[in-house]
């Protein structure tokens, strides 16, 4: 198969790679020869007909040892359309050689064991990363953090089916050791690694990095709450009226913050009366935004904020109220008084939402799970949780199979069982030629 890996024409250089057993054969028609492998050498390339192409540089790799664990060629080309698409038709019209499907480069380093499964995932949020947080999480997936994790875990697994196996098979040895002792010894280790376990699981969920953290604009009617997310967007987002149920929906945006993916909302204002059919709706829609928010940004009375765990009180509109001492007392008991017009606390606002954006996400070091990682590690975790009161506390052979039970979900984290129906989905997120 063959696919241009370098962006879209045209660019400075184009990278058309080749992999597979035809590979070689297609290199050295191209070239009229086989490059020395895995040293970058400048050849005229040519097509079928003997008319030139390209002057590029080639790269030979020979497998197994190569990104796709098949034998493998680069062309580094003048990144022209014409030039690229002239290297493409050249190599189509050869016998055996196809074009690539989208991610079949990285499914065939996958299926080769060139990377496992979590590596592949990380590969593919590095391709869509656009904030430094996702970029940060991503690479860590990629480079194998949490392949490295299991791999540690699946490794003190065996070294508990190893116990396990002995005593149920080897028991009147001399040199095994037998009884009580060797079940207490598994349950220990097996409650040892399910607080592990749950340490991970403890930690925030990728999607919240590759999607962004929801940060909910919410408040009575007139409170602001349009203004504000156009000033922090920089761009007129919302309408701004001073009629009362101007905002009916949810309106939401992307932005980042200190390289953090956010999701910013502004929703309908917030009131008990007065509603017609259509704002109510907008209202019931604003209220369970703000349930599903990360953070919320309160624009309205102290005393009215939704009960959540991080809210940001905001006295906002600071502009029209200052001067009333009622106002004040109020504006008082807010974290925050701001301004979106005149920009007053906006600089304090971006501080205090990045600061409490950055509790919501992995410590540096740390790697988040996506959900499809989490649930099989849920699942191994129960696996590993036994009653020592139970009559299974005693038998080696449920233990043992709990043990087995615990090792299959781990190996769908790193795609060694039971991920063949996902597979196709997640390959074809990515590019072709990659």
């Amino acid at each position: 198969m063959f696919a241009l890996s370098s962006g879209i024409p045209p660019a400075a250089i184009g990278v058309v790679r080749v992999s597979g057993p035809m590979a070689g054969p297609a290199l050295a028609a191209l070239a009229g020869r086989l490059p020395p492998a895995r040293r970058a050498s400048l050849a005229l390339l040519k097509d079928a007909a003997g008319a030139p192409l390209d002057r590029a540089l080639l790269l030979w790799f020979p497998g197994p040892a190569t990104a796709t664990g098949e034998d493998l060629a680069e062309l580094h080309l003048h990144g022209g359309r014409a030039v690229v698409a002239a290297v493409e038709a050249a190599l189509g019209i050869m016998d055996g050689l196809r074009r690539a499907e989208p991610g079949e480069f990285t499914r065939r380093a996958f299926e080769s064991g060139q990377i496992d499964l979590a590596e592949a995932e990380g590969l593919a949020d590095l391709l869509a990363a656009e904030t430094e947080s996702q970029r940060v999480q991503a690479l860590s997936h990629a480079s194998g953090h949490v392949s490295r994790a299991v791999a540690g875990w699946q490794d003190r697994l065996l070294g508990l089916m190893a116990g396990a196996e002995a005593e149920l098979n080897f028991a009147d040895e001399d040199d095994v050791e037998v009884g009580e002792s060797v079940a207490q010894r598994m349950i220990s280790g097996m409650g040892e690694l399910a607080g592990e376990l749950d340490e991970w699981l403890a930690r925030p969920a990728a999607e919240v990095i590759a999607e962004g953290l929801s940060v909910v604009i919410a408040g009575p009617p007139n409170a602001g709450k349009s203004t504000l997310i156009n000033a922090l967007v920089r761009r007129e987002l919302a309408i701004v009226s001073p009629i009362e149920g101007t905002t009916r929906d949810v309106i939401e945006t992307q932005l980042a913050l200190d390289g953090i993916a956010m999701r910013f909302s502004d929703t309908a204002g917030i009131r008990g009366e007065g509603a017609d059919v259509i704002e109510s709706i907008g209202i019931d829609r604003a209220k369970a935004a703000i349930e599903a928010a990360d953070i919320l940004l309160w624009l309205g009375r102290p005393k009215e904020a939704p009960d959540h765990p991080r809210a940001i009180l905001i006295a906002a509109q600071a502009d029209r109220w200052k001067g009333d001492a009622a106002a004040e007392a109020e504006a008082a008991r807010c974290d925050l008084i701001l301004s979106a017009t005149t920009g007053e606390g906006m600089d304090k606002l971006h501080r205090m939402i990045v600061e409490m954006a950055r509790t919501l996400l992995p410590r540096e070091g740390e790697a988040a799970l996506r959900q499809r990682q989490r649930s099989a590690l849920s699942e191994a975790k129960q696996w590993l949780e036994v009653d020592i009161r139970s009559r299974e506390a005693s038998d080696l052979i449920l233990l043992a199979e709990r043990l087995r039970l615990a090792a299959t979900a781990l190996d769908r984290i790193t795609g060694r069982a039971g991920v063949e129906e996902m597979l196709d989905a997640l390959f074809g997120r990515f590019c072709i030629g990659k």
